[in-house]
């Protein structure tokens, strides 16, 4: 007699769930056509979902867009102002700053430096200071932090692209500018609560003291305590949430209860290396796509999957081959491939 699904999801989960670098683990996955639901950890416990955020900023961007306030071609200094824009690409002598689009920051081809990641003149990144210190920072900080950095190319170069969170911040500042409120008060209003997210959050220098609410966070074994840090991510990495409601949004967002549902094709029609090559993400329009090469796994290969994930070990994943919607977090920074393997290995139960 074969094993139950559940039985087989359960299993695999808790070879994640217990291992020593696992914080807090949670994981849900939906099969609506089929009825299916599954569940495991604590699926009603908060969680940081780091840069799955960037999702909720695209989605609003195409409310935006559907609205007529921009079109993914108008320029980002026409909603934001050209001294915003100036300075963050240069080559050549040429600022290339004030023609930046919405799509190019959307998609990741901007050329922009990532505030993130990128080193800093000093050779140090804001990734492995924050390892260290908790430290708030602003809008401007991080554009200051852009032009101080070179740009690796300029905006739509053919072939190039780079994974950048100075783009989402510029995008946030986007909304804000676009809904005369905060990023916040947008979320709440264009996602939370027309969806219904009673779980869902953002994280912000106004609830620092909810930090230990939300599942702890680790660095190996270390555990992170770095509430300004994070409070200062809004529209890049600062959405708090569990599996069940990030599952429930997923759902919104692929079936057009956001945003127009036509949107979604173009969204998803043309996908750029962020990336090493060893590293199979790929960048559409405001959204990833995870698809494991088949070299890597010849036999059983698995579908490719659109969403998102997040430096936190966050998954967010829609199969469309399969229909199967899937959120999970093992809240750890170092083993940055574990949610991945997680996530190939549950897919792989379903046919």
């Amino acid at each position: 007699m074969s094993t139950p699904l559940p039985a087989q999801l359960d299993r695999i989960a808790a070879r994640y769930a217990t291992k020593p670098a696992v914080s807090d683990f949670g994981a849900a996955i939906e099969q609506p056509s089929t009825g299916f639901t599954w569940g495991y950890g604590n699926t009603d416990q908060p969680y940081f979902i780091a840069s799955i955020t960037k999702l909720y900023t695209a989605a609003m961007i195409m409310q935006l867009r559907a609205e007529g306030a921009l079109t993914l071609d108008t320029p980002a200094a026409d909603l934001l102002g050209a001294d915003t824009m100036r300075g963050l690409v240069v080559h050549d002598g040429h600022d290339y700053g004030p023609a930046i689009t919405v799509r190019e920051l959307l998609t990741q081809t901007s050329g922009i430096p990532d505030y993130y990641e990128q080193k800093r003149p000093d050779g140090t990144t804001m990734a492995d200071e924050m390892l260290r210190v908790d430290i708030a920072r602003s809008f401007d900080d991080y554009l200051e932090t852009a032009r101080s950095m070179p740009s690796r190319f300029a905006p739509s170069t053919p072939g190039r692209a780079q994974y950048c969170d100075t783009n989402y911040q510029l995008l946030g500042r986007i909304i804000e500018v676009a809904t005369s409120g905060s990023f916040d008060d947008a979320l709440r209003r264009r996602i939370l609560e027309p969806i219904g997210l009673p779980h869902t959050w953002l994280f912000t220098p106004h609830t620092l003291d909810r930090y230990d609410e939300v599942a702890t966070i680790r660095h190996g074994r270390n555990r992170l305590h770095i509430p300004k840090t994070i409070a200062s991510f809004p529209p890049d990495g600062a959405v708090v949430s569990t599996v069940t409601d990030q599952v429930r949004f997923l759902r919104a967002f692929i079936a057009g209860e956001l945003f127009p549902s036509s949107y979604l094709a173009e969204m998803t029609a043309r996908w750029h290396s962020v990336f090493s090559p060893l590293i199979p993400i790929h960048y559409g329009i405001g959204m990833m796509r995870y698809r494991q090469p088949r070299w890597q796994n010849p036999f059983t290969p698995n579908p490719p999957m659109i969403g998102h994930s997040g430096a936190f070990g966050t998954v967010l994943y829609h199969v469309p081959d399969r229909d199967l919607y899937l959120a999970a977090t093992v809240n750890q920074m170092r083993s940055v491939s574990l949610s991945h393997t997680l996530l190939l290995r549950l897919v792989s139960r379903f046919s």
